[in-house]
């Protein structure tokens, strides 16, 4: 049985919870979000989200866990938000922003200009000395996952100088060069 899927979800304090027609609604202070759930049961009370499912089907299983992690990640989006940093590895890489337009310079013959959603709040920070951080912030954690996705692909780390765009913190596995 999904351990994930038997936890109950406690709603904190300003978030509302809304369950009708198969459509999980959940408002908070940074926004709010919606879920379709199928062949799991929800149940509201008490503060308290539990799921549950009818048999022991093994894509009513997989379900079971999922729906409550999506609910879980949705009650934190709308509380606290998600945040990515991406960082820009490479002499002469560049990110500014005006709004919600990123402009990247990453070693192509012309800058890269991304519009992006309105639920995402982008930030770009450069330090002398440092490499540019991007940093994405919004309540929807697979929006936030997709975008930062997306720029990430424009200059992924090469194996060998590491020069491209990553995620702060990733360990990436270098190559040793040619032997001479």
């Amino acid at each position: 049985m999904s351990r994930i899927g038997k936890s109950p979800i406690t709603i904190p304090e300003g978030v509302t919870v809304d369950y009708k027609d198969g459509v999980v609604t959940v408002k908070g202070k940074l926004g709010e979000l919606q879920q379709t759930i199928t062949d799991i049961d929800v149940t509201i009370e008490d503060n308290t989200i539990s799921f549950e499912r009818s048999s022991d089907k093994s894509d009513q299983k997989a379900k079971h866990g999922l729906y409550r992690a999506l609910v879980n990640n949705m009650i934190e989006g709308v509380t606290n938000g998600f945040t990515k940093e991406l960082e820009l590895v490479g002499v002469g890489y560049r990110a500014s922003n005006q709004g919600n337009k990123l402009d990247l310079a990453v070693g192509y013959s012309h800058n890269i200009v991304i519009d992006l959603a309105p639920e995402v709040k982008v930030e770009t920070v450069t330090e002398k000395g440092k490499n540019p951080v991007v940093k994405l912030t919004s309540h929807d954690k697979q929006l936030v996952g997709q975008v930062a996705a997306k720029i990430r692909s424009f200059r992924k780390p090469e194996p060998y100088k590491g020069k491209g765009i990553k995620f702060v913190g990733e360990q990436l596995r270098r190559k040793a060069g040619k032997s001479a």
